[in-house]
């Protein structure tokens, strides 16, 4: 029998309804409750470029009621996607939340994306990670086996490794190129979000994993947390450049070192690519990115790695490359 190749798997995207009583969220200057950027319209790409399937990120709100967007679209296209919820940052019952997301979605919100870590401001402090405001989500992760979707603040990166050493159990997708995003932050007139950070990203001292009391262990260009992913998107948030967005070829290259195509994961961020550059120009971007990406790593990169570290069920054992756990 002929192995099917890997599937193209778009790691990290958004789609939402209008706001309304059947799917409420959160309405702001940048969303304001006319904007729409509904699901159908990204099945409508997905059938163009040859999409096999997607991880859907919540957006519009962080209660369970403001999910009802995205628990519409996980049960109405359960072959298509899965899902990363969000908790509300003063939620005293993480993870009945997180249960109850896992739950109403039948498995398919896999995990919930964080951004404040907490912790002390000075890095040069001691760390107890069992005080960190976020220690109920990540343990409530290891028991579960929930996958962590982390875009922390700059200000948090030298917390990060104390959590992988905490929580070496845990999947965690680094989100947007492992940019750990400062306080200036806006969206654009496009109504893309936008951060102005040096590339490469200072943060990198402390989220490239270093780990902790073992320097002999850190073995160069060989990241040391077998439990870390990052995703390939976002470049036009970071990018000073037009696309194909030149000026993280570098860092991206190094991201392709130190983890291997077999870690990293491709994501298009829609709807904020939508326009500019384009759906198409994102799928294109990898071979533009690296143009001597081997059929192996473009198969990891697309899908493959996603398939497998996210255990995506619409392609588990048929394929070979998602093994049973």
């Amino acid at each position: 029998m002929t192995e099917r190749p890997a599937p193209i798997l778009d790691a990290h995207l958004h789609v939402f309804a209008r706001a309304s009583a059947e799917f409420p969220r959160q309405v702001s200057d940048h969303l304001p409750a006319e904007r729409e950027a509904p699901v159908e319209m990204f099945l409508q790409r997905m059938e163009t470029h040859g999409i096999d399937g997607a991880v859907l990120v919540q957006i519009g709100g962080t209660s369970f009621e403001q999910h009802a967007y995205l628990l519409h679209c996980l049960r109405a296209h359960p072959d298509h996607f899965l899902g990363i919820g969000l908790v509300p940052p003063d939620c005293d019952r993480a993870g009945d939340h997180m249960d109850r997301l896992a739950d109403a979605s039948d498995g398919r919100i896999i995990g919930v994306r964080l951004g404040a870590l907490g912790g002390p401001a000075d890095p040069f402090e001691p760390v107890d990670v069992s005080q960190l405001p976020v220690y109920p989500i990540w343990q409530h992760a290891a028991q579960k086996d929930y996958v962590i979707w982390l875009y922390p603040k700059a200000v948090d990166a030298h917390v990060i490794p104390h959590l992988f050493e905490a929580f070496p159990q845990v999947r965690v997708v680094f989100n947007h190129l492992m940019v750990c995003p400062g306080p200036k932050f806006w969206w654009d007139d496009k109504g893309r979000p936008q951060a102005d950070v040096p590339m490469p990203p200072e943060t990198r001292y402390s989220t490239m994993g270093l780990k902790i009391g073992r320097i002999l262990h850190n073995t160069r260009g060989h990241y040391p947390y077998p439990n870390v992913c990052v995703k390939l998107s976002g470049h036009y948030a970071f990018s000073k450049q037009p696309y194909p967005y030149e000026d993280l070829i570098g860092w991206q290259q190094s991201l392709r070192m130190v983890f291997g195509c077999q870690r990293l994961m491709w994501a298009t961020d829609f709807p904020w690519i939508d326009t500019d550059p384009g759906y198409g120009e994102l799928v294109a971007l990898p071979d533009r990115t690296f143009p001597d990406l081997t059929d192996d790593e473009r198969q990891h990169l697309m899908g493959g790695t996603a398939a497998q570290f996210l255990r995506f069920p619409a392609f588990r054992d048929t394929t070979g490359w998602l093994r049973p756990a």
